[in-house]
């Protein structure tokens, strides 16, 4: 009976394997946290801290970053600054301090709006078409159904590079060029792919029986699908968009190609900050802080849903 007792499970890991898995984990999430917490301090840093050699830990933390990236500023002389009134916000204050004023606000914050416009936008069509599409392969005898989804699938193995170049001429063509819908549509057109291939697993897992019974009870094909498929995969939908919106949101390539002006999103906007005498990092990483928060905050709300998304149908009976 004891040799019964301390017969150890083969499925069930020993403590000592669940220390290690721990700290393994532990570390890798310190390791990955290291660049973002770099970056947040080098946004609180002044323009000279951030460049110093070797690198400042301990430094005096200013917002002359994030007043840099949301304002424009000029130089005036000493005795032009005097004479003006007392500074009326922590800006003006820190831009006078560098015997500049601030001309007015910067392009960051409708660049940073393109991009919650863009992504969103192509993130919502991509799991729309591609629910859909994929109920359909999951669902009905398509002809042909394999070779389809290949094709689907194979949109995205050339590099975005490789049809560059036919892209911008098209789009040049059709009058799409530097436009938000232009945009939605490429991402959408690339991530539909994804959405696609993802959404046909998930919803394979839901059985049939469910809706056959639905449709007995008087639903039609498509109240069966909102009411009986659509929350079954939720987890799925929330798994595929996150993957989506992902893309969309840190596309650099096509945006920097295809945008320059009234479109354009902040990943290609951000590089281009310029301070006095050079790059000036410390607007770059305020804006680069600013920009991780909204996909930050999507990925948290969601993360139950991906979580149960990635594992789905990962234990079979």
């Amino acid at each position: 009976m004891s040799a019964i007792n301390s017969a150890h499970s083969v499925v069930e890991p020993s403590p000592t394997s669940k220390h290690i898995a721990g700290a393994i984990v532990i570390l890798y999430a310190l390791i990955t946290m290291v660049p973002l917490a770099w970056i947040f301090l080098t946004s609180i840093k002044s323009p000279p801290d951030s460049i110093s050699y070797p690198p400042k830990v301990l430094f005096s933390p200013t917002l002359e970053g994030y007043c840099n990236l949301f304002t424009t500023r000029t130089r005036q002389t000493p005795d032009y600054i005097a004479a003006l009134p007392a500074p009326t916000s922590t800006c003006d204050e820190v831009t006078r301090k560098r015997n500049m004023v601030i001309a007015g606000p910067s392009n960051f914050l409708p660049r940073f709006v393109n991009s919650l416009v863009i992504a969103f936008g192509s993130t919502f069509l991509a799991v729309f078409l591609g629910t859909l599409a994929a109920y359909g392969f999951s669902r009905f005898k398509v002809p042909l159904a394999d070779d389809l989804l290949f094709f689907i699938l194979s949109t995205r193995m050339m590099p975005p590079i490789a049809v560059a170049i036919p892209i911008f001429l098209m789009y040049r063509e059709l009058g799409l060029s530097d436009t938000a819908l232009g945009m939605i549509l490429l991402y959408t057109a690339v991530n539909v792919s994804l959405a696609v291939w993802l959404l046909k697993g998930f919803i394979d897992e839901i059985p049939r029986e469910y809706e056959e019974a639905a449709m007995i009870d008087g639903y039609t094909r498509l109240q069966a699908f909102w009411k009986v498929v659509l929350p079954q995969a939720t987890t799925g939908i929330a798994a595929t968009a996150i993957f989506c919106l992902i893309f969309a949101w840190n596309e650099y390539a096509f945006a920097a190609l295809l945008t320059s002006g009234s479109a354009q999103t902040a990943p290609p906007f951000i590089p281009t900050i310029i301070g006095e005498g050079g790059q000036d990092w410390p607007a770059v990483a305020a804006g680069t802080t600013i920009f991780l928060v909204p996909i930050l905050v999507f990925t948290i709300l969601l993360r139950k849903q991906l979580l149960r998304g990635i594992t789905f149908g990962a234990v079979r009976k």
